[in-house]
């Protein structure tokens, strides 16, 4: 089931039998009037339908508590006051920031919907869906067969290590960190990010990387030091929060492992790492087995220990199972780490012990929060009752490690301004924004997956031709295949902040050459291949290079029309043709596409020429001469009438191979018209069956070409009559 935000409502996927309900959810009942705008009531009904799926058999795994989860988050940012925001922590301001963390953009990777990341964020797979558009992300590396290989962006890498080095420098010292984290080499990693912190103590990125090699060597109390400070300096940077609760997690800490990671998705809804934790923290705790064990042990409600506020289900107050308060007055006695305890917030006990830098041995041990569930046997709906809400006082960590707490309605504003928010003036330069095909500046920006940018119109004309990137000539074909040309919004961005007034231009030639492109009477594009006719449909195969990129500028100047003429051993094409309409373009995965078009106004050709490889023409339009006279208008209806009653004779005839094969190609032949004259072009059958006699093109053309529909007719009935002995015979 998918959850909506504040105003909508959880619609649950539709169930089967009830017995197909024991492998996940039961459905949730419709909501009651306005309970959309009080998610704490439709929270009640998803624990319960949770719950009673228990008495149907276990969950089908942890995946099926999405609904939960999205409630617990929704609910948990409405008690703290969260709004939504897709934008990212922003924490940092500059030209040249993460989509996902927000920090400075070191190593850029554009995805596939245009939007762009640091490396670091996709390497490590933090949310499964873009944060701007909501675009699924492809797995990054090359573990899976849809991993996408994480190609850094040239154009924007130049342009970072052109404008910000320093920061640069920092992402690669980041890098290596990271591979050394991954090599399982904890003590080189802390050694080389303490002394990148005594170089530059602003970095906090390697107060993350400091707390993971921390982590590494059960460390676990400095590595929360670290964190601490970064939540002081960040307080919006949702991943401090899942690093932090993973080290509780570590430490066996389950509870306040699990607030802390929905912190992180009240920040970020997004972010896969934390809602796969709270997930399994949940389905651990809804198995049968843990609350049958819990059932069984008596209630700790008294223990002095616990003073947290019950957690609100809609506007019922209900007790709580399970203590997730965070309890800055407790701390770990000397360094050593306590011991860890099982996944399950049945055994849950408080560790903010570690969120103190100070040793506060006087005290009477380890003080520890331990609380076990309660099922109430009293209410018919069985709900598990447990609290995910701070108290009304919150934790602020100060930036020496220790906390203290913050009254209602005190802000903290500690957001710590990184220096890339401004370029200078003279590093800005209209030949980094160039395209490499065209050298004009980039209109349109997009991305490969290998990393190189070009105008979309450019790198889909090299398509036409090869699909390779034109740079690096690496394989193109799924790429070409998904027809996903997103444009790379962040170099769009800093074009028009920087080189507004080159923009400008770049837009008014292209607007020029579109408007060249629209004209339907100077250079209309010519596809020279068969006879077409007007109102009979003209299914095409495009392949060529020259017609992908004709049938593409068609269709998007919003003509989508061309003109059709068939070859001419003189001139090239002939003086005679049927302008196209497209219907219809389907893309065959390797760049080919089958065009659907139907025929519409006849032409002359008063001028042949050229564009970038196809052919075009001046042309002029051209119509039936109409009969006036009444005499002559009525012996015009009698032939029509004669004709048209020998075309449907000739038709019938046929076998009915041939017939079955016309009416699949072409369609029915059109009815007979009361207004002969009606149309500029005369009646609609004269060209659908101009279209399926087989005759000459030659002789097809000279008929296309007749402005009198009286020696159009006779020409057809001279046709027929022909065809006709043939049949008898």
């Amino acid at each position: 089931m998918a959850f909506s935000p504040v105003g909508s409502e959880v619609s649950p996927e539709p169930s089967g039998s009830p017995g197909e309900e024991a492998d996940g959810e039961r459905q949730l009942p419709p909501p009651r009037p306005g309970e959309g705008l009080v998610p704490g009531s439709r929270l009640k009904e998803v624990v319960g339908a949770s719950l009673a799926s228990l008495c149907l058999g276990p969950l089908a795994g942890p995946q099926r508590l999405g609904t939960l989860v999205d409630c617990l988050v929704l609910n948990y940012r409405l008690r703290q006051g969260l709004g939504w925001s897709r934008d990212g922590a922003a924490e940092t301001q500059g030209p040249l920031r993460c989509c996902g963390c927000g920090r400075f953009l070191g190593e850029p990777v554009t995805v596939p919907c245009g939007h762009t990341y640091c490396r670091r964020c996709l390497r490590r797979e933090l949310r499964a869906r873009c944060r701007r558009c909501r675009d699924r992300l492809l797995p990054a590396g090359g573990t899976s067969p849809a991993a996408a290989p994480l190609r850094t962006s040239v154009v924007l890498n130049q342009l970072a290590e052109k404008w910000f080095p320093g920061e640069c420098e920092r992402a690669r010292t980041g890098s290596r960190l990271e591979e050394l984290l991954a090599q399982g080499r904890f003590r080189e990693a802390l050694a080389a990010a303490s002394q990148a912190l005594r170089a530059d103590s602003s970095d906090l990125m390697l107060r993350i990387y400091r707390a993971e090699s921390y982590v590494g060597l059960q460390e676990y109390k400095t590595a929360i030091e670290d964190l601490n400070f970064v939540i002081s300096k960040m307080p919006n940077w949702p991943e401090v929060y899942f690093q932090k609760g993973k080290v509780l997690q570590d430490s066996g800490f389950v509870g306040d492992a699990l607030q802390l990671f929905l912190q992180c998705l009240a920040l970020d809804e997004d972010f896969l790492p934390a809602k796969l934790e709270v997930e399994r923290t949940l389905c651990d705790v809804l198995s049968p087995e843990k609350l049958g064990d819990s059932l069984l042990k008596e209630p700790v409600w008294n223990s002095p220990h616990t003073r947290n506020k019950p957690f609100i289900l809609g506007s019922e107050v209900t007790e709580s199972y399970c203590d997730l308060q965070l309890c800055p007055q407790q701390s770990l006695g000397g360094s050593e780490v306590p011991e860890p305890v099982s996944g399950s917030l049945n055994r849950a006990r408080s560790a903010h012990a570690l969120n103190s830098t100070k040793d506060l041995a006087k005290e009477d041990g380890l003080k520890r929060v331990s609380s076990e569930p309660l099922l109430s046997g009293q209410e018919k709906g069985a709900l598990l009752k447990r609290k995910l809400s701070f108290s009304e006082q919150d934790t602020v960590v100060c930036e020496d490690g220790r906390n203290k707490h913050k009254k209602q309605g005190e802000s903290t504003k500690r957001d710590m301004t990184l220096p890339f928010g401004t370029i200078p003036g003279d590093l800005i330069d209209v030949s980094d924004f160039e395209c490499s095909l065209c050298m004009r500046l980039f209109f349109e920006p997009v991305t490969t997956p290998c990393g190189h940018t070009f105008c979309k119109g450019c790198l889909e004309r090299c398509l036409d031709h090869a699909p390779q990137c034109p740079l690096c000539k690496e394989s193109l074909k799924e790429y070409l295949a998904s027809r996903k040309y997103s444009i790379t919004e962040l170099l769009e961005e800093l074009i028009m902040k920087y080189l507004s007034d080159e923009l400008y231009e770049r837009k008014r030639i292209h607007a020029e050459e579109t408007a060249e492109h629209s004209n339907l009477t100077k250079n209309v594009p010519m596809f020279v291949c068969t006879m077409a006719y007007p109102t009979v449909p003209c299914p095409l195969h495009v392949f060529e290079p020259r017609y992908r990129l004709m049938i593409r500028r068609s269709m998007e100047t919003g003509t989508k029309q061309f003109g059709m003429c068939i070859s001419d051993s003189q001139n090239g094409f002939a003086d005679y043709g049927c302008m196209l309409q497209i219907r219809n373009v389907h893309f065959l995965p390797d760049g080919r596409s089958v065009v659907d078009t139907v025929g519409g106004k006849r032409f002359r050709v008063l001028r042949r020429g050229m564009k970038d490889g196809y052919c075009t023409a001046d042309i002029e339009y051209l119509e039936d001469v109409k009969v006036a006279d009444e005499e002559e208008l009525k012996k015009l209806r009698e032939l029509h009438n004669f004709v048209y009653n020998q075309a449907c004779s000739w038709f019938q005839n046929l076998r009915n191979k041939f017939r079955t094969q016309i009416l699949q190609h072409f369609g029915p032949m059109p009815d007979r018209e009361e207004n002969i004259q009606a149309m500029p072009n005369g009646p609609a059958w004269c060209w659908w069956l101009l279209a399926v006699l087989p005759v000459d093109p030659r002789y097809q053309l000279s008929v296309l070409s007749m402005m009198s529909l009286k020696d159009r007719l006779i020409k057809i009935q001279h046709i027929l009559t022909y065809f006709s002995r043939d049949q008898s015979k």
